[in-house]
C-alpha cells in the first residue's frame, strides 16, 4: 500500500525532510474495509452453493485432492468411532453372533440376525418374538441420541414362504416395519427414519449359504453421508 508524503524545507543547508500526512490512516482503513467486504462476499457465495458446486469450485483452484481427502478422513473417523462404540455396548455384546456391526465411510450397519440357537422372529410371520423385540429395543436405545438418518431393511433366507400369497418380499417388509415401530418405542425419532425396505433373500449375509438362519435379519443402517448429496 502506497503512503503519501509531503516535503517541507528547513532552515540552513539540511535536505528536505519527508513528513507523513496525517490523513493517510484513512487509506489503510479503506483497504481494510475492502478486504473485509471481499471476505464476507466469498463466505456468502460458498454458503449458498451446493456440495457439488463447492467441489467444482475446489477443482478450479486445484484443491480437488485435498478437499476429497479431508472429507473422506472425517467420514472414516466418524464411522469408525461410532462402530467401535456400538461394539463396546455391553447390552448388544451380550447377544454375541446375533449382532454384527460393520462400517464404511458413508454408513454404519447393524445386522441383527436370527440364529438357530436364538431365533428373533416368529416362524413365517412378520412379527418379532420376545427375544427379537428385546434386541431391537436395545439397539434403539443405543442409537436414540444420535443425530443421523436411519434406514431399516428386512431380510429373509432363501427358503420360500409357505404361506400362499405371502412371499418373502411381504415377510421381510413386515419384519422391517415391526422393527421400525420398536425403534420408535425405544426413543428413535420418526423423522430420522428415511426408509423402510423388505429385500427378501436378495442380499444374504452369508453368500455361500443363503439358506442359513443368520440371513434372516433386520439391518439398521446409520447414514454418515448421503451418497446422492
Amino acid at each position: 500500500m502506497a503512503i503519501a508524503y509531503s516535503s517541507r524545507r528547513t532552515q540552513g543547508r539540511r535536505p528536505a525532510a519527508s513528513a507523513r500526512k496525517m490523513g493517510t490512516w484513512k487509506l489503510a482503513y479503506a483497504d481494510f474495509l475492502t478486504a473485509l467486504c471481499a471476505f464476507f462476499l466469498i463466505m456468502w457465495i460458498i454458503h449458498g452453493i451446493s456440495a457439488g458446486e463447492r467441489e467444482n469450485l475446489a477443482q478450479q483452484f486445484g484443491s480437488e485432492k485435498t478437499v476429497e481427502t479431508s472429507i473422506t478422513t472425517v467420514e472414516d473417523t466418524v464411522s469408525s468411532t461410532l462402530a467401535a462404540d456400538l461394539r463396546n455396548d455391553p447390552a448388544l455384546a451380550a447377544f454375541g453372533a446375533s449382532v454384527r456391526i460393520t462400517e464404511e465411510p458413508d454408513f454404519v450397519r447393524i445386522d441383527l440376525s436370527d440364529m438357530a440357537e436364538r431365533p428373533l422372529f416368529e416362524t413365517g410371520d412378520g412379527l418379532l418374538n420376545p427375544t427379537g423385540e428385546r434386541l431391537i429395543r436395545l439397539a434403539g436405545s443405543a442409537i436414540a441420541m444420535l443425530d443421523l438418518p436411519i434406514m431399516i431393511e428386512g431380510h429373509t433366507d432363501s427358503h420360500p414362504s409357505l404361506t400362499e400369497g405371502y412371499s418373502n418380499w411381504e415377510l421381510s417388509a413386515d419384519r422391517a416395519n415391526s422393527a421400525r415401530r420398536l425403534l420408535m418405542d425405544a426413543g428413535v425419532e420418526e423423522a430420522r427414519i428415511t426408509g423402510v425396505a423388505g429385500l427378501a433373500h436378495t442380499q444374504p449375509l452369508l453368500q455361500d449359504t443363503p439358506e442359513d438362519a443368520a440371513n434372516r435379519r433386520i439391518s439398521i443402517v446409520l447414514v454418515i453421508r448421503d451418497k446422492t448429496a
